[in-house]
């Protein structure tokens, strides 16, 4: 139960814009297996970065868990994500003030009180489809 509430917590922090409570929430040397933002440095410790670009991209972003499991040190969310292309996005750095709505799965480990890890898998084709962003293409 307190593992999962170390999540619901964090995930309150996100929607509340308090990104400076991060670190009560994930390890300071947290591990994104999935990137959370394009371009997000390969370290521990860069997914606070990541949420902080993320959230600036997307104004008006909200990360609502549906539902949480706990089993041991693992969390999983199952989440409804929209926002509003607003601002600077490495994939697209041009606002597109387009709104999205899609649903993501997060896994969490929770080491000591704290997030330690993040996996996650979201419908990016849907989200790009909603924002009008083109498709990746392989180089």
């Amino acid at each position: 139960m307190a593992n999962k509430q170390v999540v619901a917590d964090f995930f309150r922090a996100i929607n509340e814009r308090r990104l400076d409570d991060l670190p009560q929430h994930m390890a300071l040397g947290v591990i994104d297996h999935n990137k959370i933002i394009f371009g997000e440095a390969d370290e521990p410790g860069a997914a606070f970065d990541g949420f902080r670009q993320q959230l600036d991209a997307f104004g008006k972003c909200v990360m609502q868990p549906d539902a949480l499991v706990a089993e041991g040190d693992t969390v999983v969310a199952r989440l409804t994500v929209t926002g509003t292309h607003s601002g600077y996005h490495p994939r697209m750095p041009e606002p597109t003030n387009r709104s999205f709505e899609v649903e993501q799965i997060w896994w969490f480990t929770v080491t000591d009180g704290k997030i330690s890890e993040i996996r996650a898998v979201s419908d990016r084709l849907g989200m790009f489809l909603q924002l009008g962003w083109p498709w990746p293409t392989a180089d």
